[in-house]
This record gives structure tokens, C-alpha cells and sequence, in this order.
């Protein structure tokens, strides 16, 4: 199959105006395919030839303009075409197969109940393997869908469906649309429907969920309100569809995608099991970051894939801003869970041989096939981080009207970076161009650093630093009073680099903490007293988002080699128990049990490591039985369960279904013991049967999947290495269960023989499957475990030596440098 390059893409929109397409999909042809017709009216500017793409099982036929053309000129996924000048029509009729990848029209059968459900992804290029279109994004065009669907399933598409006298279902004709954004899904939903600023709302899921979509509905529907109502306050352009449905998808490879007016997110956000304030906020802001998304790149889109940022990074940015603002009754600081977790992933992306700018050059993305990779920490997390630090220096005030000058300017067309950046420069008399060049146009992440200068009650504060770009910032002085408790004596505002030392009046302080607030993206170093009193006073800290930005800091220390990861695990001991915020606590254990017990400890230390996190957990747990922290809890009982190195105590657990003081063993639960269970060899098949008996869902098959994969057998080792590679009969959702058990820090002598074996079987794989197969493979089936010099060298060579399609070499190289930092700082 042919990727579309850039180049291509631009001659084609020189060549073609599209007008509408007319979508036939009849669903109701078996289990393995469907049939698809779709009818494009265009116009050519002038002669020349070129290209339709559709991926089929079986191509029937194709005319243009009435005039039969040659299935059998299709070339890999393009039909070409030899267009006169004026107006045309092509009529292409195909057999399309259901995906199992989640890629094109994925089709899954629920376990419980055997109802089935079909959906549609098209994003990048999977519009192909639905229908025939020209598929680059700067060709928008008016869509007009019918679906045959079974008699008792309903049909939501991206405009209002109605069900026809002949039993088809037609959506009403959307406004200009790019391809990647047209959407279907069918089956027997449960819906939940209402009205709000006289439009129709609805959220959708499989029946087997419906319970617990019901008991979710008034949370996800304030939340959808609330956020609606602040994007018609910040921005002049009112909604652009004709309704806003939300479906809850099975086996979903994103976390959720912006179909206008049918937004799409994996149905896991349809809580079966308990969960804390931050999952719910997590989902809070996916709602928020898909509205955001039906302005800033359904409404405005970009012209090519190098400015994908222009998408993601607004929507990121806006979501946490949106749900801080409207939703603050239900998450009151989104920014803390923000700075602990989802910044991380842009500092990581950042420091790695595959970090691009947020904005890369156009050159840089030559085609789809490299596009896909952007879609990373950097494009979400540090772009986000960059436009948050673009409000600080800019103002909300003039970012706002920026913003609303580009939608007035490109609605329902395409604009780029240049676009953007103009817009912006029209609001303010900053030189915003310069800014977007510094921000947008490089890479790595600068760190700042404090020095005092002075004695007695004069001190000089100097902010050294390392990389290149400007940031206005918010400092912390901070004192310690005879407590022992660390107070604020005064922010301040200062723009690095700096024109002079900032003065401070007092005696010196006892922590000075840079970026206070966390509103610029930057790694952190401290003076060497501030160093100390971070380590031995961070509970001490008053305000959870400055202790975020002091957790932070020490853990980019530690994979900088700059902090022991026991030093880590100590400051962990010595104050996560104390901690009130519930994001931190999830946050830093995460690390701590995921990173440092896994990777950055040598084998030997690794039994402390996990008894360090136990201690925690229970410590939480001891100050958590009075039930009036149920979050906090439930993160200390995951703790304990995911670092338990003997098996008797979530052993009874299990046995009595409730953890002493609560809570009752839910799903999740229950599964999470029994995993690591079979990790220390204290279960066995007929528990993992009898599990999944009881719970027979969709998550309970990726459970007892994942469970099998895991036990300390060498059978049990060979039947999922087979189910992985040899063939390609697991879904991608049971694909990534059965990855995620397969390897084992506790079992590094029963699987290492598979780990020279991997590179082979992925990238056979990654051939004959799919990018999001290949990246799963890469994310989830790679040993990480195997932190050592030889798992390093094995990998580099295959990397030098052994062609791969691009999603997966991007994985590996990503895979390869995480693991050459871990024995940087494994050597210390």
C-alpha cells in the first residue's frame, strides 16, 4: 500500500475541488465484511490525472462520470483516475472487511450478552478501508451517509440520523468535513438523550454497560454542559454541527477522537469498577479536550500533518483549562494531576533521539507514514505546556482574541502555523512570531536553576539557564517556621533570562522554587539549601501544585542520574503518607513502582524497592480506615497489590472478597490480585477459568488473558508468545492483555529466551498486520525488563540492520533509549 506524501497531497489539491460525497454502507452482509458505495461529486480545474484511495476486499466496480473504469487498475490502495477539465462524478462499489485493530470500521462481539457493535476510526488514512475517497485533510467536502443496519440496532453518525420508510438510516448532510473526520457507529446502544442551548445531546454504550453508564450519566452530562457553555463564552463562533452525541466504543485504540458531532472515546471511561476523583477528572477533561477539538481542528483544520500540534496542542491545553474553570465544584485543580503525570510524558518525549519540535518542519513530515509518529508527549503534553506558558506571557485577554480572529478567518477550511501565529500577532503587539520560533521550532527541555547571592537580610536571586528559550515565571521564597512547616513569604514574577538579579528582603530563604505554578515547560534544579529542604520537608509544603512541581523536579533527577532512586524511594517514605492530593499520590507511586522497581534498581535492590512501596500503601491504608478518603485508599490497596512480593495477605483478599476496613473487591479488584498472583506462582488455570466465569465481560477476557500470560510456567510462557505471533486471531485489545503479562521482572531466567526472539516476531508482525498492531507490539511486547548491556546491543542492531515499517522502528527507538537511561542510572 502506498502512503500519500506530502508533495502528492499538495499537487492533488491544486488539481481538485471536492464537492460531496454520498455514502452507502450496508452492514448486514456477515460478520467479516460489509459492502460500501460512495458516490464523489468534484471538479477538476483542469486536465491531468491522478489518484482515489480505498483499501477493499474486492473491488465491484467504478465509473466516472458513467463511464466504466477497471477494477483491475487498482494499485495498492489508488484507483487512478485521467480527469478532464469541469465537473465529475465517481461512483466506486467494494466489499470493505471489518477491522479487528481498531483501524477502519472495527467490529466487535460483546461476550456478554453476543451483541454486536461496529464502529468507524478513519483518522490519518483508514477512511480507505470504508469507503473510496480522496483522503488528505485540505480537501474537505460536504458528506451525505446512509446505513443498512440491522433491524434492532441504531445508527449515530456525525449529523442527526433518522430511520427511512425502507428501514436504511440517513444522517444529515454535514458541513464541510476532511475525510479522517467522518463517522459511524451502529449496534443495539444504550442511550441516554437530552436537549442543552436547543441542540440534542446523547451518550452512548453496549447494553452490557448500560447500568453503569446510568449511574455515570448526570456527572458526564454536567461535565458536557458546563464545558459547552464555557467554549460558547471564549469563543465567538457558535458550535458548527447539528448535535452532540458521545459513544462509548469497544476495544478503542486512543483515548477518544473528535468526530464532529459524534465523538467517540474507549467505553473503559464507562466505569464498572470503583475509581478515584482523578480518573473521573481524567475523563472530565477528554470530554472537554474533544469539545475543544469541534473549533480547533473540525472547525479550523490543518492543512497537512506537520501541523498536527495546531490540533492537539490547543485541545490538550484547553481541556485541562476548560474543567478547571466550568467543573471546579467536581475537580478543583486540574493542573496538578496534569503536572505529575500527563507533563511527564512531554519531558520524557523531549529527552529521547526521536523528539521533534512542536511545531517540525514541513519537510519533516513528508507523508502520512511519518506524520503518524508525531502524535506523541510532545504534540500534546509540550505543546499544551507551551501555549500555557503562551497565556502567561501573552494574556488570556489578547490569546483569547487571537484565537477568535482565526476561527472568523478559516472556518470550515484549513490553516497552518503561519496562519496561527499571524491570527495571534493581529491580538497583541508582542512579537509573537519571535516567540513561536523559540517555543515552536526547537526541541529539548531547558533546566533552570536558582543561585543566591548575599548575606544577612540582602540576597540577589539569579536564574541560570541551561537552553535557549525565554520563560516568565513564578517563584516561591519560602520560609520554614519553628514547626518545622514550610510557609510562603512571596511569589515573584520574573522573566528568564533575566535583565538583573531579582533582590530578596529577609533572611535567606529556606526553599526557593522555581516555575510556582508550573506555568512554563522546563526541568528544575535547586540551590543547595533548597535542595535539602525539599528532600526532608516536602509534606511541608503548603500548596499541593508547588509540591507537584517539587516531585517533579526530583524525578527528573533521578533519570538524569542526579538522584539516587533510593534517595527517591526514601523521600517517598518520608512523606508521600502524609500527602492530601490524591493526583501526587498516584503520581509519584507510579514512578516509584513502574519505573524505579522495575527498571532503575539493580535485580538485587528490587525486593526493597517493593517493600519501600508496601510500607507506603500501608501506611495510607492505616490512615485511610475512617473511609473518609475512599481515593486515596483504593490507590493504597492497587499499591500494595501491584508490589506484594508474597501472595498470603491479597491471597485472603481474594478468598473473602473485601480488603479489612473496605472496599469490597470489584472487578478490577479482583482481577489486579489475581494477576499478581499468577506473576508469584500462587494461582493456577482452573482460578483464572473459574474468574472469568464470574465475570465473563470484555474486560474479564483481557483479565484471564492477561492472568495466563503471566503464570511462571514454561507452557503457559509458549501459549502466549504463540497467540501473540503466530498468529493474528487476538483483537488488539486482547493483544495488549496477553503483551502486558507476558513479561516479568520476577520471571527474567523463564522468559529470557524469548527477548532476542521478539525483534523477529515484531516486525513480521508489524508487515503483515497494522501501524496500531506494530505499536502495540512495540509499547506493550517489548522485554523493558531486561535492563542489561547485551537485551541493549541486540537492540541496536536490529534497529541498524532490519528493515520495519516506521510506527514500529519510532517504538523501538523510543524502547531503546528508556533503556539505555535506565542503565546510565542503574551505573549511578
Amino acid at each position: 500500500m502506498s502512503v500519500l506524501t506530502r508533495d502528492e497531497a499538495q499537487t492533488r489539491a491544486q488539481l481538485l475541488d471536492v464537492h460531496r460525497y454520498r455514502v452507502d454502507l450496508d452492514l448486514t452482509t456477515g460478520d467479516e465484511t460489509f459492502e460500501s458505495t460512495s458516490t464523489v461529486r468534484f471538479t477538476a480545474r483542469a486536465a491531468g490525472d491522478t489518484f482515489v484511495e480505498l483499501k477493499p476486499a474486492t473491488l465491484h466496480s467504478a465509473t466516472l462520470d458513467g463511464a466504466p473504469l477497471d477494477p483491475a487498475a487498482l494499485d495498492g490502495n489508488r484507483l487512478p483516475l485521467s480527469l478532464t477539465e469541469g465537473e465529475h462524478e465517481l461512483r466506486v462499489t467494494a466489499t470493505m472487511r471489518y477491522s479487528r485493530t481498531g483501524e477502519g470500521m472495527h467490529r466487535f462481539t460483546d461476550p456478554t450478552d453476543g451483541e454486536s457493535y461496529v464502529y468507524t476510526q478513519l483518522f490519518m488514512e483508514d477512511v480507505q478501508r470504508v469507503f473510496a475517497a480522496f483522503d488528505q485533510p485540505d480537501l474537505k467536502a460536504v458528506f451525505e451517509v446512509a446505513v443498512t443496519a440491522p433491524d434492532d440496532w441504531t445508527v449515530l453518525a456525525n449529523g442527526i440520523t433518522e430511520r427511512q420508510p425502507d428501514g436504511t438510516w440517513k444522517a444529515a448532510p454535514t458541513p464541510l468535513l476532511s475525510t479522517y473526520f467522518v463517522c459511524v457507529a451502529a449496534g443495539p446502544w444504550h442511550s441516554v438523550r437530552t436537549e442543552h442551548a436547543g441542540l440534542p445531546f446523547g451518550i452512548h454504550c453496549r447494553r452490557s454497560l448500560a447500568p453503569h453508564l446510568d449511574a455515570d450519566a448526570d456527572e458526564i452530562l454536567a461535565v458536557t454542559k458546563a464545558c459547552y457553555d464555557r467554549y460558547h463564552e471564549k469563543f465567538d463562533e457558535p458550535y458548527p454541527f447539528d448535535s452532540y452525541d458521545q459513544a462509548f466504543v469497544p476495544e478503542f485504540n486512543a483515548g477518544a477522537m473528535e468526530n464532529p458531532g459524534l465523538v467517540t472515546f474507549r467505553d473503559e471511561f464507562v466505569f464498572r469498577s470503583a475509581v478515584t476523583v482523578t480518573e473521573r477528572q481524567t475523563r472530565a477533561m477528554v470530554i472537554a479536550h474533544e469539545m475543544a477539538h469541534m473549533w480547533f481542528g473540525d472547525l479550523v483544520t490543518l492543512r497537512w500533518w506537520d501541523d498536527i500540534w495546531l490540533n492537539e496542542s490547543f485541545a490538550e491545553y484547553m481541556g485541562y483549562q476548560t474543567v478547571n474553570e466550568a467543573c471546579s465544584d467536581l475537580f478543583p485543580d486540574t493542573w496538578i494531576d496534569f503536572g505529575v503525570t500527563r507533563k511527564a510524558w512531554g519531558y520524557e518525549a523531549d529527552q529521547r533521539p526521536s523528539t521533534h519540535p512542536v511545531a517540525p518542519d514541513p519537510e519533516a513530515v513528508p507523508d502520512t507514514a511519518s506524520a503518524l509518529l508525531n502524535f506523541d508527549g510532545i504534540s500534546y503534553a509540550k505543546g499544551a505546556s507551551a501555549l500555557r506558558q503562551l497565556v502567561t506571557w501573552l494574556g488570556e485577554k489578547d490569546f483569547l482574541a487571537g484565537i477568535n480572529i482565526h476561527f472568523k478567518r478559516h472556518k470550515f477550511g484549513n490553516a497552518t502555523l503561519a496562519d496561527f501565529i499571524d491570527n495571534l500577532a493581529a491580538a497583541t503587539d508582542r512579537d509573537v512570531h519571535g516567540w513561536a520560533e523559540q517555543w515552536l521550532r526547537t526541541t529539548g527541555v531547558d533546566t533552570l536553576t536558582p543561585r543566591l547571592d548575599g548575606e544577612g537580610l540582602h540576597w540577589n536571586l539569579t536564574v541560570d539557564r541551561a537552553g535557549t528559550r525565554p520563560h516568565r515565571i513564578s517563584v516561591g521564597v519560602y520560609d520554614r517556621d519553628p514547626s518545622g512547616d514550610l510557609v510562603l513569604r512571596e511569589h515573584r514574577e520574573l522573566d528568564v533570562p533575566q535583565d538583573a538579579p531579582a533582590a530578596l528582603t529577609g533572611p535567606r530563604p529556606a526553599l526557593v522554587v522555581l516555575n510556582d505554578g508550573d506555568l512554563t515547560y522546563t526541568k528544575l534544579r535547586f540551590d543547595e539549601v533548597s535542595a535539602e529542604s525539599a528532600l526532608r520537608g516536602l509534606s511541608r509544603v503548603p500548596d499541593p501544585l508547588t509540591r507537584a512541581v517539587v516531585w517533579n523536579a526530583l524525578r527528573d533527577q533521578v533519570r538524569d542520574g542526579d538522584l539516587a532512586p533510593a534517595d527517591h524511594l526514601a523521600v517517598a517514605g518520608a512523606h508521600l503518607a502524609e500527602e492530601t492530593e490524591l493526583a501526587l499520590v498516584q503520581g509519584v507511586l507510579a514512578f516509584a513502582r513502574h519505573q524505579i522497581a522495575d527498571r532503575y534498581v539493580p535485580a538485587d535492590q528490587r525486593p526493597a524497592a517493593l517493600a519501600t512501596i508496601s510500607g507506603i500503601a500501608r501506611a495510607l491504608l492505616r490512615r485511610t480506615e475512617d473511609g473518609e478518603a475512599p481515593g486515596l485508599r483504593l490507590t493504597a490497596v492497587r499499591a500494595f497489590v501491584d508490589s506484594a512480593t508474597t501472595p498470603d495477605k491479597i491471597a485472603s483478599w481474594l478468598d473473602e472478597g473485601t480488603v479489612h476496613g473496605g472496599p469490597e473487591l470489584d472487578p478490577e479488584l479482583r482481577w489486579r490480585i489475581l494477576a499478581r498472583l499468577a506473576v508469584l506462582g500462587a494461582t493456577d488455570e482452573a482460578a483464572i477459568a473459574a474468574e472469568l466465569e464470574r465475570d465473563p465481560s470484555a474486560t474479564g477476557r483481557e483479565g484471564a488473558a492477561r492472568c495466563r500470560a503471566a503464570l511462571p510456567d514454561p507452557e503457559a510462557k509458549a501459549a502466549a508468545w504463540s497467540a501473540l505471533f503466530d498468529s493474528d486471531d487476538l483483537s488488539n485489545y486482547l493483544f495488549t492483555a496477553t503483551a502486558q503479562g507476558f513479561w516479568q521482572p520476577e520471571q527474567a531466567d523463564l522468559v529470557s529466551e524469548y527477548v532476542p526472539r521478539f525483534y523477529e516476531a515484531a516486525v513480521a508482525l508489524g508487515d503483515r498486520r497494522s501501524p496500531a498492531m506494530a505499536e502495540a507490539a512495540g509499547r506493550y511486547a517489548f522485554p523493558a525488563y531486561a535492563v542489561d548491556a547485551d537485551s541493549l546491543a541486540l537492540g541496536e542492531r536490529h534497529l541498524a540492520d532490519t528493515p520495519m515499517i516506521p510506527a514500529l522502528r519510532r517504538k523501538l527507538v523510543d524502547q531503546l533509549d528508556d533503556l539505555r537511561r535506565a542503565l546510565k542510572v542503574r551505573e549511578g
